[in-house]
């Protein structure tokens, strides 16, 4: 296959943030009063969304000092950690699981709980991703993100786009309307991508590493392709051919913004995807094998378990992989 124009439009942060399709481990909108509690468990690899609909409450996460979240505050945990939500610091905190529940819908619940004081309304979520890029992409970011009253914050066009979106979600959650339960998840959603890109564009940290990558004109265009084509058989020249520069300028600038050379990125991003698949279903390794550019199965599988640990079979059962 012949490389792409080189100039040809490409947005692989973009692409990133596309791949940011999400399976929703649970969504609940929660009717408080004080006093209260409730405290979520760890989701490995879930990450967790708070939005404050009306009133006020405390987030209490170890290693933080407690946080006061007040009406259209947005909190991520993006790496699921376990934390509590309660209406002052030290209140009891009932476990998630240990409370009664509604449920409007499979995935949608509604939890009451308190003591009759002042009322709390939060809407909460819980979501996994598949995509490798997306993995990656949630991984480098901080534990917690909070985005305060974003009505009050300067104008802009998105905080703005957050502030609308806030009040919508507060609105479904007030008036019950029929069909709240999906406009609340599907707007709970957006509001994860949103937020991530908030973040991406205001904080330095991610304007280096990977992230930087996918935005430096010539070696984000690399790893897109590389992302699209993993089947392809890349070398660092053909690399350099798509990103329009020569052989030595490619290898040393990858390594210096991606922080290890192409070839081996190359080789871990091929593993993240078969690990991908080899967790969906039952696609056979063989398959799987052909579509990443490896001539048998035997050697997908000695490339699977030096770059991630375990042996393919051992992943599709559950066991963890860890990149080395």
């Amino acid at each position: 296959m012949n490389a792409p124009d080189a100039w040809s439009p490409v947005d692989p942060l973009g692409e990133a943030l596309h791949s940011l399709r999400m399976s929703g481990a649970f969504y609940c909108r929660s009717e408080f009063t004080a006093p209260w509690g409730l405290a979520l468990p760890a989701m490995p690899h879930s990450l967790m969304l708070h939005v404050v609909t009306a009133g006020e409450c405390w987030l209490q996460i170890e290693g933080h000092e407690p946080l006061l979240l007040q009406p259209f505050d947005l909190l991520m945990v993006p790496h699921g950690l376990g934390h509590t939500l309660v209406s002052r610091p030290g209140t009891l905190a009932t476990p998630l699981f240990d409370l009664p529940r509604d449920y409007s819908a499979e995935r949608y619940e509604v939890i009451r709980q308190g003591g009759g004081g002042a009322a709390t309304g939060l809407v909460c979520s819980a979501v996994r991703f598949d995509h490798p890029a997306a993995h990656r992409l949630i991984s480098l970011l901080p534990a917690l993100i909070h985005i305060r009253n974003a009505q009050s914050q300067p104008n802009g066009v998105h905080t703005e786009w957050i502030r609308s979106t806030l009040q919508f979600v507060a609105a479904e959650a007030r008036d019950l309307r029929p069909g709240g339960e999906t406009v609340i998840t599907r707007l709970a959603d957006v509001l994860v991508i949103q937020v991530i890109r908030t973040w991406i564009e205001r904080d330095p940290a991610a304007q280096s590493g990977w992230l930087g990558a996918l935005q430096d004109r010539q070696i984000g265009r690399a790893i897109a392709q590389i992302h699209r084509e993993p089947a392809r058989a890349w070398t660092l020249a053909s690399m350099a051919q798509v990103a329009a520069m020569s052989r030595s300028a490619f290898a040393a600038r990858f390594n210096e913004l991606v922080g290890e050379p192409a070839m081996h990125y190359l080789a871990r991003w091929r593993m993240q995807v078969a690990l991908t698949w080899l967790r969906e279903g039952d696609r056979a390794i063989a398959d799987m094998a052909e579509q990443l550019g490896y001539q048998s199965e035997a050697a997908f599988s000695r490339a699977f378990k030096r770059v991630m640990g375990i042996a393919p079979s051992a992943a599709r059962h559950g066991s963890e992989a860890a990149p080395k």
